[in-house]
């Protein structure tokens, strides 16, 4: 899925308006229409809705859905933020269809405790920073202990940069409009938009399947377009076998997650290099995964006919002795096929930095925050993040796989690809192991870099989301998550 620019998004409904035709109005009912649904599929008839209305169309959406929620039962009433001379024509059209029993209030005015506050005081459509009586409702509204629900966006939050989490409204649950925002991806922002729903209005397909964008949401339409599909007279051997070079004394751990991801793959073979002491430990988990044992003191050894693998992922617990950069130097000399790089591996590179431009073209390193910061240095705000991101991902010909809610995939042509799932439970050690491991299966598998990071970080959020349905979510540890995984 695209996700555009809030000026391609008002460029989309002007041309939806002329090519369906519709009227501007009648695009703003059908609007409200669908989020009034979306609304009324989570609450209850007795709830009490209060709308905080502003001026433009985000206003209008407003107000049309206190009409047609409370044509439904629900008990409505409406918090004018502006005067109703300031009103665009469209908003001041809802107001006046407004039946009389609604009550309609001027802010400021008293808020109960109980009403669920619908935020419609600015969508997409603001640009720049709110002034100061802006600024006040929404310190204000942010103190109020009330459930809240956006619409398209918090107020006074920008669609894509240069967002202040303290200068946007806070709410629970975002009903998004047509399509995710790019705001709502990053650390400056995400934080305040709660729960994000896409709601579709039936915006013209044809404008977004032609619109430019380098920004993508990996969500379930894209997966299931793009999943292999076995044939029915294959064999193990048409579906990969990938190599797992990781696990060190005090960190073998990490071997097992990665093993456990990578056979749930659906690649043909997996083999784990690992260090003789653990193979057996390792063998009594997983019997099917195969092995290539090194004496623990003996770290750069490389297993041979390494052309055999179709893919290879190094650095889970692997630590950082020096005989790792041996072990680095070895391995992009002798194979010219991707690579998932991770962990130990990326410290030890970010060390030796002349590694960097050995790398295969269009591997796959995992960073999180942490490591990114060693690879690119530090930034200034969430753009600057991206940029120099683009800029590594260019320079070395590789992919960066950003790990982080929205887990964010940065191709080298620029383009970058947020995820859709997961949760807050996977902040636990070994979730990035077991991500490292699936991405190398699924690479393995056949898919392109491109796709084996998109399908890999998809069904790892995946799997936490299901692991905390069945368990405790404080409880779940890393190694929960391969249960779970189903591709």
């Amino acid at each position: 899925m695209k996700i555009l620019t809030s000026l391609q998004i008002s460029e989309w409904d002007r041309y939806t308006i002329q090519n369906e035709p519709i009227e501007s109005l009648a695009l703003m009912e059908r609007a409200a229409e669908r989020l009034s649904e979306a609304l009324q599929r989570r609450l209850s008839v007795g709830v009490k809705l209060t709308f905080l209305i502003g001026k433009g169309n985000n206003g209008g959406d407003g107000l049309a859905m206190a009409r047609i929620l409370s044509g439904r039962g629900f008990c409505c009433r409406v918090i004018m933020i502006f005067e109703t001379n300031e009103l665009n024509e469209n908003c001041a059209i809802n107001f006046a269809r407004l039946p009389s029993y609604i009550e309609i209030n001027q802010y400021p005015c008293e808020i109960c405790d109980d009403e669920v506050l619908i935020d419609a005081i600015l969508g997409s459509g603001f640009r720049g920073k709110a002034n100061n009586y802006i600024l006040n409702v929404i310190k204000h509204i942010n103190k109020l202990p009330n459930y809240k629900v956006s619409i398209d966006l918090p107020s006074a939050m920008s669609s894509e940069f240069d967002n202040d989490y303290e200068m946007v409204l806070h709410t629970e649950l975002t009903l998004t409009i047509q399509i995710p925002k790019l705001a709502f991806m990053l650390p400056e922002a995400g934080n305040a938009c709660g729960e994000v729903e896409i709601v579709e209005i039936g915006l013209d397909s044809k404008f977004i399947n032609n619109a430019k964008t380098c920004f993508y949401y990996i969500d379930s339409n894209f997966i299931a377009s793009n999943s292999l599909r076995r044939t029915k007279f294959s064999h193990k051997g048409n579906y990969g076998h990938t190599l797992l070079i990781c696990g060190s004394e005090g960190m073998v751990g990490a071997a097992f997650l990665a093993t456990g991801a990578a056979l749930r793959s659906g690649c043909g073979y997996v083999t784990v290099s690992l260090s003789f002491d653990y193979i057996p430990s390792l063998l009594s988990r997983y019997p099917s995964a195969l092995t290539w044992g090194w004496h623990t003191d003996v770290l750069n050894r490389l297993p041979p006919n390494l052309e055999k693998y179709t893919s290879i992922a190094i650095g889970c617990g692997l630590g950082q002795n020096t005989q790792i950069v041996d072990l680095l130097e070895q391995l992009f000399r002798l194979y010219n096929r991707p690579i998932v790089i991770d962990a130990d591996a990326i410290n030890v590179l970010t060390v030796n930095r002349s590694l960097l431009k050995y790398i295969p073209k269009h591997s796959i390193l995992t960073p999180h925050l942490g490591e990114l910061r060693q690879l690119i240095g530090d930034w200034a705000d969430d753009k600057d993040k991206i940029d120099k991101i683009r800029a590594f991902t260019l320079k070395y010909d590789v992919l960066l796989v950003v790990k982080g809610a929205h887990t964010m995939i940065c191709c080298p042509n620029g383009d970058i690809w947020f995820n859709s799932t997961g949760n807050a439970f996977m902040a636990k050690a070994g979730a990035g192991d077991i991500l490292t491991g699936l991405i190398s299966g699924l690479l393995s598998r056949g898919y392109s870099p491109h796709l084996a990071a998109c399908i890999g970080v998809y069904y790892h959020g995946i799997a936490a989301e299901k692991a905390a349905e069945a368990i405790s979510g404080e409880s779940i540890n890393s190694n929960d998550f391969i249960d779970f995984i189903r591709i």
